[in-house]
């Protein structure tokens, strides 16, 4: 029975679903064990294009090496092309502060996009499985999570494909024995110190106990839940569509508005920034009615009060430069993190604007700087009597915070001569006096 059968239905489940298989170039991912073997092995009766990818991890000696050698005789017998790569996972994890679980599998998945790009690969198969699909769920659900974690090992994400989802670890064992094909024991799959292993183990077979159709039943819920997960995310994109007021190089502004209209903002406010690693979600809902200014930090990304918005950006924007652009007598154009600056010779001077102003160039000291704004700056705002501070001119025009930290100075000999993009300085504007008129323009 399953000498043909889940051969049968694999090449079912390919026309169906992976149809694009057969037309393309794959790796499959491959660690010698029977999940992975038997998937080279079906790919093989299939004639698909592929070679082998594995990764040895070198975390258990000789048994690792042994993996490598039973991996290379496998592209041998099946007759393709084998790729190894040698890590120092324990190296790697001890550095950037991971698990050894998620060192390998940063490693691993990087090491697969690197040689599918390299070698012009289309698709990355990994072998997961029912029970693989139903582990993951558990593990999520006993970790806390939100519908999307509930949804199961994704068919298909960008070149990643798993055509093995639907079949278990049983069938697919079956299939092994019953073709004769060998594959390599992973001494790590009995430890009972991963919470994989331990639902594997020790829980799973106890629902299997309760329930002996389990996976019949848990893929009927992944169907019900995905569908439920089709009509939220429809939800969600009507409602960030309605709230999202831009989208520039500032971030993302949001009307708070929008949010506050429905029946439970905390858990549109969740869905919507989730993917920017907030944790805090009890101070996300608190910016609602927070005061302008009031900030949000995840580890790479910030929520920002102001007036009748949140803003969205990523942390960078928070860390103000101290480097500045000089400006020779002799340049005509300069670019800058607000775009190009262009320097001419004008014969007569037209109404200045947010874009282009007109000086008196026999008022400037060159070399000009070009530099964020920072505490105590003063200006003569143009048009106006007296000086104002920046902070308290950048405060009047309404600014957000990221506008604010982004707002740029080109100054003469520490005097401002404009606050790029907005005001003109009126040291030094063009008077009947003016013999040489400098005009600057901003080109985004």
């Amino acid at each position: 029975m399953y000498l043909y059968h889940m051969l049968k239905q694999f090449r079912k489940h390919i026309d169906i679903h992976f149809g694009f298989l057969k037309e393309s170039r794959i790796i499959i991912a491959i660690s010698g064990g029977v999940d992975s073997v038997v998937l080279a092995h079906l790919c093989k009766a299939l004639n698909l294009n592929f070679a082998l990818a594995h990764c040895n991890f070198n975390l258990r000696g000789e048994e690792s090496n042994a993996d490598e050698d039973f991996v290379l005789e496998l592209g041998e017998e099946l007759d393709v092309e084998v790729f190894v790569q040698n890590f120092d996972t324990q190296d790697y994890a001890d550095k950037n502060k991971r698990s050894i679980q998620m060192a390998a599998r940063e490693l691993r998945y990087d090491w697969f996009a690197e040689l599918a790009k390299q070698l012009q690969f289309d698709y990355i198969l990994t072998a997961h499985h029912a029970d693989d699909n139903l582990e993951t769920f558990l593990i999520n659900f006993t970790r806390g999570t939100g519908l999307n974690g509930l949804t199961g090992i994704p068919e298909i994400n960008a070149n990643i494909a798993r055509p093995l989802l639907p079949f278990s670890r049983e069938i697919i064992e079956a299939y092994a024995k019953a073709n004769n094909i060998n594959w390599r024991e992973d001494s790590s799959n009995s430890s009972r110190k991963y919470l994989r292993n331990k639902l594997r183990h020790e829980v799973i077979p106890i629902l299997k106990e309760i329930n002996p159709n389990l996976l019949d039943s848990f893929k009927t819920t992944l169907e019900n839940l995905n569908d439920t997960a089709d009509i939220v995310d429809d939800s969600l994109v009507r409602i960030e569509k309605k709230a999202t007021k831009s989208i520039d190089k500032n971030g993302v502004t949001f009307k708070i508005s929008k949010f506050k209209k429905l029946s439970n903002p905390k858990a549109y406010l969740f869905e919507v920034f989730k993917d920017y690693g907030f944790t805090e979600w009890n101070d996300v809902v608190d910016l609602l009615d927070a005061q302008s200014g009031k900030q949000v930090f995840s580890s790479t990304h910030r929520l920002i009060k102001h007036r009748e918005y949140l803003i969205l950006t990523d942390l960078c924007h928070s860390e103000q430069s101290e480097e500045s652009l000089i400006i020779k007598k002799s340049d005509k154009s300069i670019e800058t993190p607000l775009g190009i600056l262009f320097f001419d010779e004008a014969d007569a001077i037209k109404i200045n604007t947010s874009s282009t102003i007109y000086l008196d160039r026999d008022k400037l000291n060159f070399p000009l700087e070009l530099r964020l704004w920072k505490a105590g700056d003063v200006f003569c705002p143009s048009g106006m009597k007296g000086k104002k501070k920046i902070s308290k001119y950048l405060k009047d025009e309404k600014l957000s915070l990221v506008e604010k930290e982004n707002t740029w100075l080109l100054t003469s000999n520490n005097d401002i001569v404009w606050v790029v993009g907005m005001r003109a300085d009126e040291r030094f504007k063009v008077t009947e006096q003016t013999k040489r008129i400098l005009k600057v323009k901003l080109k985004k």
